[in-house]
Formats: C-alpha cells, structure tokens, sequence
C-alpha cells in the first residue's frame, strides 16, 4: 500500500469529470466522497445538477459509488437511495476497508475506479493506499466547523505540492 498525500489528478469539482474524460481513461467506477465532494454538509438531497451529473455518468458506463466516513444515521443512506446509487459508509478512510468494499460489490477492478474527495488525509491518502486512481476538488464550502477548516489548512501545502506536479487536471 502506497502513502502518498499527493492526488494523482486535480480538478475543479466533480463536473470535471464528464463521461468521455472518464471512458477515455478506462474509468468505469467513480468512488465519490458524500460530504464536501457530491453535496454541502448542509444539503439533505442531491441537487439536479448532481442527478443529472449521475445519470450523464451512468449513459457512459460508468458508475458512481459513494464511500463515506459519515457518521450521521441516516445522512449516507436517505441521501444515496434518493439518488439511486450504491454506498458503503462508516469507510473508515484513510483506510482501504470502504473502498475494497464497493469494489467487491461492483466487480469492478482498482484498476477501472477512480477515487474522487475534497480531502487529502482522508480521501486521497485512502485512495492512494488502495491502489486506485485519485482525483482532489475544490471543497464546496468550507462550512460552520471549525475544525474542518483547521483541517483544509492544514492540507494546503499538500494541495500546493499537487497543483505544482499537475499541469492540468486529468
């Protein structure tokens, strides 16, 4: 298992993504972060930005597959069922447990996923540790807590470090 900080790719949100940038890469599963990465903290249901994000993705064969360290209850769960797509929560990123759990249930090898966050101690170092292609946006919002905002800071010099090895994106 690889320990790296640095996302293999960087890119501006998840709409970056587009289904022909993915076949084009051999992507056929994208291993999305809930909070932050698909949706606000705050935001209880997918937007129709997102749905129709989802549904462009499944048109070109990919998948998306949410794995969430969310602890909420019923956060992961009502908001993956209202979009129609699979899920593991309670991850445990920056381990590889949730990862090689949506992997088993696709079928679909690391070497065909992607890992998309907005998080490079939990996301990215997860992902990378996994095996599997990482890819690091912008958070959506930095959101009410502090402590996650201690916790973008502390992430910068690794996000400087991705944006100086990366000339583009994908």
């Amino acid at each position: 298992m690889a320990f790296s900080l640095i996302p293999c790719h960087l890119a501006e949100s998840i709409y970056w993504l587009t289904p022909q940038r993915l076949q084009k890469a051999g992507v056929k599963l994208v291993l999305a972060d809930l909070d932050n990465t698909l949706t606000p903290y705050e935001q209880a249901l997918p937007s129709p930005q997102l749905t129709a994000w989802k549904e462009a993705l499944a048109a070109g064969g990919v998948s998306l597959f949410v794995v969430s360290n969310s602890r909420k209850s019923r956060r992961c769960p009502d908001f993956c069922e209202a979009l129609g797509v699979p899920y593991v929560r309670h991850a445990g990123k920056p381990g590889t447990k949730g990862f090689r759990e949506a992997l088993s249930q696709t079928g679909i090898r690391k070497e065909e996923a992607l890992v998309v966050g907005d998080q490079i101690f939990t996301d990215i170092l997860g992902g990378n540790r996994a095996g599997i292609t990482t890819v690091l946006i912008r958070p959506m919002a930095w959101g009410k807590n502090p402590l996650r905002r201690v916790r973008y800071a502390i992430e910068t010099p690794f996000r400087l470090a991705a944006m100086a090895r990366h000339d583009h994106p994908f």
